[in-house]
């Protein structure tokens, strides 16, 4: 179920801060040299060691960023969007389980009052909302892609729609390049996808 069609009324809806739609820094992936020769080589992706090294390195800048805008408290309520394949979930290597690193993040923003919203190329809430819960993640909104949207498009929406209903979006955290498409946000963390290998 879409963010439009469900308003989370636990949330107090403050003045919507508009973002621009330009391209916002996105920190590029973290990928050492077994990873790198794994794409380039076409094999599967690399092993869950290797995955999470690179995760930890990709991810290591967002705190320190968080900490940055939590104390400047711009306009808007200050919130992060993750996506859930892959990037909050380790979907590939182990369904359903904690990606470590991301869930520090989103623990570490729930503490600083920071809400924490996931935005998917899924098309229902459900099923996420019980993995991510299960899995430890504070969960204060799930945006889902509309039947007939590419995961660009359905995670573009969403972002507007989070952003027109007031919150700030300092950090957005994903794995693919369609979680970056159209901004509204103000921070990309990109984790690896290894050419793809990785939904």
């Amino acid at each position: 179920m879409s963010v439009r069609k469900s308003r989370i009324a636990a949330l107090a809806v403050l003045t919507a801060v508009v973002l621009p739609a330009a391209t916002p820094a996105v920190a590029a992936p973290a990928q050492d040299a077994v990873s790198a020769q794994a794409t380039a080589s076409g094999q599967a992706a690399p092993g869950y060691q290797t995955w999470q090294s690179d995760v930890k390195k990709a991810v290591a800048p967002a705190v320190p960023w968080l900490r940055g805008r939590s104390a400047e408290r711009g306009g808007g309520k200050p919130a992060i969007v993750l996506d859930i394949d892959n990037t909050a979930l380790e979907t590939y290597y182990h369904e359903g389980r904690a990606n470590k690193p991301v869930l520090e993040v989103a623990e570490w923003a729930q503490k600083h009052h920071m809400v924490v919203l996931f935005v998917t190329a899924r098309t229902s809430s459900s099923s996420a909302r019980q993995q991510l819960e299960h899995a430890g993640y504070p969960v204060d909104a799930i945006c889902t892609r509309e039947h007939g949207e590419s995961k660009g498009e359905g995670k573009a929406r969403c972002r507007e729609e989070l952003t027109r209903d007031g919150y700030a979006i300092t950090a957005n955290i994903g794995n693919r390049s369609t979680d970056f498409e159209g901004g509204y946000y103000e921070k990309g963390f990109k984790l690896p996808d290894y050419g793809g290998l990785l939904s």
